[in-house]
């Protein structure tokens, strides 16, 4: 014996294009930066927090040049602290955003900076900064 349901048919869910969240947590590097004479001497360990919120253009099928790559995000950071000594966590927070900012796809970008080794009684110090394309 068959059962007749009374529901109408599923139909398959199509969903738009909509915002994906790509991020890089937790990446330490050394760096040379602060305004104090003994952090201009020698570098130290900041941790960098990317997120950054992506317009979609339509399904990836697997191909790299359909997303914003992480890789490139990461070696701008490397490139970033290297570049030089850097007074404030805020200057380096901006030219992240910058960086990210960059890919005409990304939306917004969540910066964040830490400094790893300013008190001994603190996990971290840093700043958090969020940009988000005109």
């Amino acid at each position: 014996m068959t059962v007749l349901s009374t529901r109408p048919p599923a139909t398959p869910s199509i969903a738009a294009p909509g915002i994906r969240h790509l991020f890089v947590r937790d990446l330490v590097l050394k760096a040379s930066i602060g305004v104090y004479e003994h952090e201009q001497h020698a570098p130290q360990r900041v941790r960098i927090n990317l997120d950054l919120a992506v317009e979609e253009q339509g399904r990836v099928d697997d191909h790299l040049d359909r997303v914003v790559s992480y890789e490139p995000l990461v070696r701008a950071a490397r490139e970033a602290v290297s570049g030089g000594h850097i007074k404030l966590v805020e200057t380096l927070a901006e030219r992240l955003a910058d960086k990210c900012l960059a890919d005409r796809r990304v939306l917004s970008v969540r910066v964040r900076v830490e400094k790893l080794d300013v008190f001994p009684e603190a996990a971290s110090a840093g700043v958090e900064i969020e940009r988000v394309r005109t």
